[in-house]
């Protein structure tokens, strides 16, 4: 199998291009390598859903963020690439798009509404907060979320048993009403049936006529080690019902990690800042100090300056594409005493004067000299 091409590369836009840029780019190709207007070829066609398939990831700010930081496996891993099964899932995510495309008040060559047809169902959003270490180790919980499933009583048509959808008479069942304005001829959604070509007369009670009941479901979302925050996780079918018997949407649970005391976040390593005293820092000791695994003694080398760090391999966050941890940098922060007892200050008097109590300018380091 071919490896998947960047996807900025594939719409030929920069890296940080705008939403309207990356849209524009996006038109342009769906209108080169419509199958419509290449029918019959494959080539146009594969071209076709890959541009698809890159706009659908760039457009979202989420799903961008996500592959701009790992790339397609990123997409696989945690949120949940994107994936079309052919032309029509195409269609069916980005229907809008083509009506603007080609003018034809949604008809999409063919695939119009003139008829009552399936629909996908809405993409669900659900914010889950954990905490620092639970995103540092992972963890498996449970969210109860509320969707619409197809009415049993109408088995999601809508009409009242022993009934059916009826076609519109305002547009005959073609889903647009056509208007002559001078020398042109205006296409546009029939008011009457809002584009479905039918209607239904009489409505199901159990539901109304909407074809769903609310519905309450518990989902098992499994957090992988390190995920950040903003991230998200993707649950295939696990939307709002779809209409007409249209498949469901997704679900995309969305990660917000607490801050916390101890660590800082820089991708995939951690930082921590230490305390330690001047006769510490001039004389060097062994200490303590704290992992996500507990605490490890580490040497402080003598004569270590304020900002002076050590790093320790591998005791950072693991990566979501191959699971190999970062480091975690320890920064030294010499803390001097603001109260000391009448021996403590005889003692530091001493050190002065045997230092000759004379200033002397360093040049000034960067935090990772």
């Amino acid at each position: 199998m071919s490896a998947k091409r960047d996807y900025y590369e594939v719409l030929a836009v920069a890296k940080d291009a705008d939403d309207k840029t990356i849209k524009s780019a996006y038109r342009k190709l769906a209108l080169q390598f419509h199958p419509d207007r290449n029918p019959g070829d494959a080539s146009a066609e594969a071209k076709f859903k890959e541009a698809a398939e890159a706009y659908e990831v760039l457009s979202s700010a989420e799903k961008r963020q996500i592959y701009d930081r790992y790339g397609h496996e990123g997409l696989r891993g945690a949120a949940g690439g994107p994936g079309f099964s052919g032309v029509e899932d195409i269609f069916s995510s980005f229907g809008d798009i083509f009506g603007d495309l080609f003018g034809m008040g949604g008809q999409g060559g063919g695939r119009g509404r003139g008829r009552t047809r399936a629909r996908r169902g809405d993409d669900m959003r659900y914010d889950l907060s954990i905490g620092f270490r639970e995103a540092a180790f992972g963890l498996k919980k449970s969210i109860e979320v509320t969707t619409h499933s197809p009415c049993t009583t109408c088995e999601g048509s809508g009409a009242k048993p022993g009934t059916s959808r009826e076609t519109c008479r305002t547009c005959g069942g073609r889903g647009d009403v056509m208007h002559g304005q001078g020398m042109f001829i205006i296409s546009t959604t029939c008011p009457t049936c809002r584009g479905e070509g039918s209607r239904i007369a009489s409505p199901c009670e159990n539901c109304s006529g909407r074809g769903v009941t609310p519905n309450k479901s518990t989902i098992e979302v499994d957090v992988p080690a390190g995920i950040a925050d903003g991230m998200s996780l993707r649950y295939v079918g696990k939307g709002e019902a779809g209409a007409q018997g249209g498949p469901a949407g997704d679900l995309y649970v969305v990660i917000r990690v607490e801050e916390d005391e101890v660590f800082e976040r820089r991708d995939d390593d951690l930082i921590v800042q230490v305390g330690v005293n001047i006769a510490q820092a001039a004389l060097g000791d062994r200490i303590k100090v704290p992992t996500l695994a507990g605490e490890q003694e580490i040497d402080l080398p003598a004569g270590t300056q304020p900002g002076d760090h050590t790093v320790l391999r591998r005791e950072g966050l693991p990566s979501l594409r191959d699971g190999r941890r970062g480091n975690l940098i320890v920064v030294f922060r010499v803390e001097v005493p603001t109260e000391i007892s009448s021996e403590q200050r005889e003692l530091l008097n001493k050190l002065n004067e045997s230092l000759g109590n004379k200033p002397v300018a360093k040049k000034k380091r960067g935090f990772f000299k």
